[in-house]
């Protein structure tokens, strides 16, 4: 394996894409802080830490604000790469709305990732690529939506695309590129069973991408094969 040359911080990373990212990551030779809600030295995160001792596991909760404020003052080190990766999907329909649920999915789902992001902007200003990705859905896209329904996950992830767009204008100056992106119909514990891809191709198009990225291609929503999609 290579020496160690950038450091890549994930969260959500003890299963599905996050695992994936973090396997990803650390086959390439980067400095892979994972961070988790909750840590379980039996689950695979710390399974794939035994291989690769580059890969260093947190515990951080992205809807606890205080949380993020103490693990960003608590942290030493530059940052290269933010993947926004943590997420929740609840279900909905019009019939079937909770309220407080649909709130809970707009501060993971949205308030988490700037609050990461912002609390981390040191960190992201002294590293070497100065690259943010945030996974959003095309579900967010309100012009691909034909289907309707899901209005919690929906409106979470449209809010997601524009809050990361704004941040795109406005770290701009700092030479901090970010990216949005669609995974796919992944088969994860999110995704079910019945997903057109899996986690392994879903995260090196991913990556692809994040690797494209430049402050040139700042602010686009794309999706893990580099289709743009529509807002």
């Amino acid at each position: 394996m290579s020496q160690i040359k950038y450091t890549v911080l994930i969260t959500g990373a003890n299963r599905g894409l996050g695992l994936e990212f973090v396997k990803q990551y650390a086959l390439d030779g980067y400095q892979v802080i994972a961070c988790t809600r909750k840590i379980n030295k039996k689950d695979e995160l710390h399974q794939l830490q035994e291989n690769f001792k580059a890969i260093s596991i947190h515990k951080l909760n992205v809807a606890n604000f205080s949380s993020i404020d103490l693990f960003a003052k608590s942290f030493k080190k530059s940052i290269d790469i933010l993947i926004n990766n943590a997420g929740i999907y609840p279900d909905s329909s019009i019939d079937h709305i909770d309220y407080k649920i649909w709130l809970d999915a707009f501060k993971i789902n949205t308030l988490a990732a700037f609050k990461m992001t912002k609390a981390l902007l040191p960190h992201l200003k002294k590293g070497q690529l100065k690259k943010i990705a945030s996974l959003t859905s095309k579900m967010g896209s309100i012009d691909d939506n034909s289907g309707g329904g899901e209005y919690l996950y929906r409106s979470s992830k449209t809010a997601l695309n524009m809050v990361m767009k704004s941040l795109s204008i406005d770290l701009k100056p700092y030479d901090l590129s970010v990216i949005t992106l669609h995974p796919g119909w992944v088969r994860t514990d999110m995704g079910g069973p019945n997903g057109l891809i899996d986690a392994d191709e879903s995260v090196t198009g991913m990556k692809r991408q994040i690797d494209k990225l430049s402050i040139k291609t700042s602010g686009q929503f794309i999706a893990y094969d580099g289709k743009k999609i529509p807002w």
